[in-house]
């Protein structure tokens, strides 16, 4: 059961990383940003509903003009760590 949630919890993290991937390549290529956009909308339909109440709690830090998502590293660290509590049990 337990390895089983970890499975489940790698797979969420493998799909908060193709956010990071995505959400990078349409900052970093508005043309590039196009032809992913199917991509775009698939990770954070997923991801979205996890990182939004953390984001409520957390809103993200403002330095300068640039906004740094805190609520996306919580999330994304509490994965990390739930992970490896279920595979020591």
């Amino acid at each position: 059961m337990f390895a089983l949630l970890a499975t489940v919890l790698l797979l969420f993290q493998i799909v908060l990383i193709a956010r990071v991937v995505v959400d990078w390549v349409g900052l970093l290529s508005p043309a590039g940003g196009a032809r992913i956009g199917g991509a775009r909308r698939a990770v954070h339909a997923v991801t979205e509903p996890v990182i939004a109440p953390v984001r409520r709690a957390l809103p993200p830090l403002r330095v300068g003009g640039l906004g740094i998502d805190l609520a996306f590293t919580v999330v994304f660290l509490g994965v990390v760590v739930l992970r490896l509590v279920l595979l020591s049990i």
